[in-house]
């Protein structure tokens, strides 16, 4: 049954309505014409010493202050706010965060019986138990003061990008992520698989994609592309038939469509020649390193990313295959290559933190005579410059976002002071403050700070 509305009662309703309307309005619009927006809060830092990595010097007494993220203020007569929050490193030295230019944060294998049996980890460790390794090796190495950490490899389904998606969301702390996705390689990657592994796919992948063909390096460059690497990793000599020099032309061709750069895995001496005729970013591994090798990366300014594993960590170098590592790192510090501070870190030392692994690698660094202001500018300057940050993030400059740590002494003086960091912030947010990790960097509730930065 329809049943018609009275009009009398409907004509009321409307008045009533534009008249409510009009007494509140004008309220409403007066709340959004003046939106309330309070500035983000400012922390002012006082730094005992300030030190300058670019240039071996070190301030007095310094303000530095932090707003948004970001440091707004560095010098000796800097006004602190009223209301701002005042951290007190009056008895400390500080110094831009540190940088790991190669490290393995997805990948975590026991000495024994696991050493280089990285099929044991690609068997029993599924890819969302590798990210949770991950994120845990990070918030390691950012305890350690690392706060860029450039992620090469071997990281399951891509568990490398997830972290640093979620690092950047706010879910959790942790570094800097130079994430490379799947290292690419040519048939069998860096493994040597039985029929059934290379046929099925299922053990050697998606570890590695292969890329044999020009058609399947581009395809290979645009998947890592696309799914958020931002470094291309390639093995250049892992089998014999390896890249040709226009090969790596062809993968530095393409990441640059993307805007990125590569980093070649190197063994031979002839895989280096090819590397550096074909003009590549940076070299890991000191294996195919020689005099004449680093004289041509000096000219072309291609970085070394030599991973020299000290002797200090058991297992890992013999006497001899040491005594080679120290004495190409020296060979490449004379010859003025780019060196960056690279550990390989992808296993489980016992009582030690990952970041204390990568601390560990110092070692070889003084070994080989290397005076401790260049030690600290791979640490940070040429980190920042192969991560390339050196924009947006790293030195302690106005604008820049806010990562820097604190040790006691001074590392310009003895590299050592690094093995004690006291203090971490990562983008403004204390990370560890008097040699403890501070628990409010570990509860956002969302993304916050840092989300989509670099």
């Amino acid at each position: 049954m329809r049943i018609a509305r009275p009009k009398v009662l409907g004509s009321a309703l409307v008045v009533a309505l534009c008249a409510a309307h009009s007494l509140l309005t004008p309220q409403v619009a007066r709340t959004q014409s003046a939106p309330t927006t309070q500035p983000a809060p400012v922390t002012a830092i006082r730094a005992g010493r300030l030190v300058d990595p670019a240039t071996g010097t070190t301030a007095t007494n310094q303000i530095i202050l932090v707003q948004g993220g970001r440091f707004t203020a560095i010098g000796a007569n800097i006004a602190i706010p009223v209301g701002a929050t005042v951290i007190d490193l009056s008895q400390l030295t500080v110094v831009p965060g540190l940088v790991d230019a190669h490290n393995h944060l997805a990948l975590t294998y026991k000495e024994i019986p696991e050493r280089n049996i990285y099929y044991l980890t690609y068997v029993l460790d599924d890819t969302p138990l590798r990210a949770i390794q991950a994120a845990s090796n990070g918030i390691q190495m950012l305890a350690s003061g690392f706060t860029i950490v450039r992620d090469m490899g071997n990281n399951g389904n891509y568990a490398d990008i997830a972290l640093r998606k979620a690092i950047e969301q706010g879910w959790l702390p942790g570094p800097t992520i130079i994430p490379s996705g799947l290292i690419i390689g040519g048939l069998g990657g860096q493994f040597s698989p039985t029929p059934e592994m290379a046929i099925d796919k299922k053990l050697v992948y998606p570890e590695y994609l292969e890329a044999d063909t020009h058609d399947e390096i581009i395809k290979a460059v645009r998947q890592n592309a696309l799914f958020g690497a931002r470094v291309i990793k390639i093995c250049v000599d892992c089998k014999p038939w390896g890249y040709t020099t226009d090969e790596i032309r062809l993968f530095i061709s393409e990441a640059a469509k993307a805007g990125l750069k590569v980093e070649g895995h190197v063994q031979t001496v002839d895989g280096a020649r090819r590397a550096v005729d074909a003009g590549i970013w940076s070299i890991a591994h000191d294996r195919g390193m020689n005099d004449s090798i680093h004289k041509v990366m000096a000219n072309k300014r291609i970085f070394r990313a030599g991973t020299e594993t000290p002797i200090s960590l058991v297992g890992h170098q013999t006497p001899q295959r040491y005594e080679a590592t120290v004495a190409l790192l020296r060979n490449g510090w004379e010859n003025k290559v780019p060196l960056t501070f690279s550990t390989d870190a992808d296993y489980y030392v016992p009582g030690k933190t990952r970041g204390e692994v990568a601390i560990e690698f110092i070692e070889t660094w003084k070994a080989a005579g290397i005076p401790a202001p260049d030690i600290l500018k791979a640490m940070t300057i040429v980190g920042y410059e192969v991560s390339e940050t050196q924009d947006t993030r790293g030195p302690i400059k106005v604008g820049m976002w806010a990562d820097f740590i604190a040790v006691p002494g001074n590392p310009l003086l003895s590299i050592d002071a690094l093995r004690n960091v006291q203090f971490v912030m990562k983008n403004g947010m204390v990370f560890k403050q008097g040699g403890v990790m501070t628990p409010g960097a570990f509860f956002n509730g969302g993304p916050v700070n840092g989300y989509n930065q670099r």
